[in-house]
């Protein structure tokens, strides 16, 4: 069989296309980072505001059980264009199928004065796992002395399930 230049040049300039469409292929992404924010609440030195989750995602008869992984985080709120900066440290949870975990931010010690604040909750899926997931979220204020609740703020859900392939 004879080759001239014009085949040769034919044959590497397809092999070269085929190989860049192979590499230009999507990829399947490993987590997926879901996050919700509070809305500005005040905060008193004499008041507690807490974050609770609760994992109401029910566990499969067939897969992974139910498990949702995150983070916690109370923040200042923004003022003269600044993102705003974590008060305290972010609390890490995961909770399973009927399972609650809560952060709290005593304003005793921190604040001289009412403060604004907000808080977030980042929801982390790991295509690892694969599991269901359905985290619904509350943050509230309430008086650190007798428990008596001051304020309530329903964060909705944040659900999915963990990425797989071609997600």
């Amino acid at each position: 069989m004879m080759f001239n230049r014009r085949s040769i040049f034919s044959f590497v300039a397809i092999a070269g296309w085929t190989a860049a469409a192979a590499f230009a292929q999507p990829t399947t992404t490993s987590t997926l980072t879901r996050q919700f924010s509070f809305p500005p609440i005040g905060l008193a030195p004499t008041e507690t505001a807490q974050i609770t989750v609760i994992n109401m995602a029910s566990n499969p008869t067939n897969g992974n059980a139910a498990s949702c992984t995150g983070a916690m985080t109370f923040m200042s709120v923004p003022t003269n264009g600044s993102a705003g900066s974590v008060i305290g440290s972010a609390t890490n949870f995961t909770v399973t199928a009927g399972a609650n975990a809560s952060a709290k931010l005593s304003g005793g010690g921190l604040f001289a004065a009412r403060q604004e604040i907000r808080g977030t909750v980042t929801l982390t899926l790991s295509a690892a796992t694969a599991a269901p997931c359905s985290l619904s979220i509350v943050l509230e204020t309430y008086d650190t002395g007798t428990g008596a609740t001051h304020a309530w703020l329903n964060g909705g859900t944040l659900a999915g399930l963990s990425p797989g392939p071609g997600r």
